[in-house]
């Protein structure tokens, strides 16, 4: 059980140092455009190119880990993702900062998913929620303390040196990997399908740098157009590609299974309305309501507490109601107060701000742990790697869209009003809009049966219940 808490807690320098990095980007992007002389929606590419970049290399992040051993990956990550911390801290440009984003999400690629492998493939199924769970905590101590000290380091000295506090992170987590991390590694590796991973990296960046360089920015629409029809192209043939060899570096036959299927499909469609979270809130509490970077993260750090606070009663609700009856009626909730942070105007008290925060991120955080759970509940330990990169792809590509979506219902509420500047009323559409697309995400987590992933979950359905019950009366052995 030892095993289960600490490698968790080695994986979390690398989690703490990801997390803690983008919101820290968050709650400054307002002063970082200006810092820029860019547009503030324009921006958004600073954090689609780092998402990016993550669905484009995390495919091949299994297939490394399992060629040269997870321990030497995860290093190598880490150190590409400090380098790209460097290069963000000496940007003078939009272009040289979305540049160092994308080497960022090179390093991010790599080491959270092969630091998530090594728990999945060291942990019984049993101990897997509480192992997430430890994972999870010491991670999510980055967005609580990320927002206040972006907005402090912002307001009071330089935003450049937000990225440098990645780098004693960083080295932390190498010597502790160096000393803990068995270089887990696959006896019989199938060749990386090169071709496959280019249709891939080719189809996401082109689909999703499309759809974040349309609009009013950057370049004409006939080229944004282009992108997103190449990228539609090029995963359609991945498709036809992946269906034809034996191992397709992104492995779409796990979809098979039903809920890791529905984990990836209704979580990814939860995430897109929660992607745009770090985007909308900080523009709208700095460049709607007036705030400072400071007093922004002070208030939107409080969601991260409220997902800390879930964590520790995850398993325990689970267990009690199991992941049907949670991932269901807690997406309409999560949803919810997505969207009821559209309500907020400058004359809102911020404890109240800070409640609905709070609340919010309690049940987002509840789902995100079952969703996680529910995925590999009945993934064999041979298919985890390929599971792992499929669903952290999906991952990535939603949050991007959410951003994505974000930044186009602002462009849409500043066309509706004709206006150029950002004001406190067009923020509402934007968050009634991906509290919807969350929302939806009800209708796949109604198709889970009543028994699913109730290894993990440690719940039983109300028949298996029943059936314990009568056999206890009886005195008969269960059959």
């Amino acid at each position: 059980m030892q095993r289960a808490k600490l490698l968790p807690l080695i994986v979390a320098c690398a989690l703490f140092m990801e997390n803690t990095d983008s919101t820290v980007i968050a709650t400054s992007l307002p002063v970082i455009a200006q810092s820029l002389g860019e547009d503030p929606i324009a921006l958004k590419l600073a954090l689609t190119s780092y998402l990016v970049s993550l669905a484009v290399f995390i495919p091949i992040s299994g297939w490394m880990a399992d060629r040269y051993g997870a321990r030497t990956i995860f290093r190598a990550a880490l150190g590409v993702f400090m380098l790209g911390s460097l290069l963000c801290a000496v940007s003078n440009s939009l272009g040289a900062f979305v540049g160092a984003r994308f080497i960022q999400g090179m390093g991010g690629a790599m080491m959270v998913p092969v630091g998530r492998l090594v728990i999945l493939r060291s942990v019984s199924k049993a101990e897997l929620v509480g192992a997430l769970a430890y994972l999870t905590i010491p991670a999510l101590v980055g967005p609580v303390v990320g927002p206040p000290l972006g907005g402090f380091i912002t307001t009071y000295f330089d935003w450049r040196w937000i990225f440098l506090i990645n780098i004693p992170i960083g080295i932390v987590g190498i010597v502790l990997a160096s000393i803990f991390f068995e270089d887990v590694r696959e006896e019989d590796v199938a060749p990386l399908d090169i071709k496959g991973f280019l249709l891939s990296a080719f189809g996401f960046a082109s689909l999703m740098l499309g759809l974040a360089t349309g609009g009013r920015h950057l370049v004409p629409a006939a080229v944004s157009y282009a992108g997103v029809a190449a990228g539609v192209a090029a995963l359609v043939a991945y498709w036809f590609h992946s269906r034809r060899i034996a191992n397709p570096v992104l492995n779409l036959s796990l979809l098979r299974i039903p809920t890791f299927r529905i984990g990836v499909i209704g979580g990814s469609i939860f995430r897109t309305g929660i992607g745009a979270i770090p985007f909308l809130l900080p523009l709208m509490l700095q460049l709607g309501f007036g705030l400072d970077a400071l007093q922004s993260g002070l208030i939107t750090f409080v969601s991260a507490a409220g997902a800390l606070l879930m964590k520790t009663m995850a398993k325990t609700i689970l267990a009690r109601f199991g992941f049907r009856r949670v991932l269901t009626v807690n997406a309409v909730i999560g949803a919810s107060f997505l969207a009821a942070s559209g309500l907020f105007t400058p004359l809102t008290p911020h404890w109240l701000m800070l409640a609905v925060l709070l609340i919010g991120g309690c049940f987002r955080s509840l789902q995100f742990t079952g969703i996680n759970a529910l995925s590999y509940s009945d993934v064999s330990s041979r298919q985890m790697s390929g599971a792992t990169s499929l669903a952290s792809v999906a991952q990535q590509l939603s949050l991007s869209m959410g951003v994505t979506i974000g930044a186009f219902a602002l462009e849409a509420a500043l066309a509706v009003q004709g206006g150029t500047t950002l004001g406190a009323g067009d923020f509402w559409p934007g968050f009634l809009l991906v509290g919807l697309i969350s929302a939806s995400s009800v209708f796949m987590m109604m198709r889970l049966a009543p028994d699913a992933g109730a290894e993990v979950s440690g719940h039983a359905p109300l028949s298996a219940r029943k059936a314990t019950a009568e056999a206890i009366a009886d005195q008969k052995p269960l059959e």
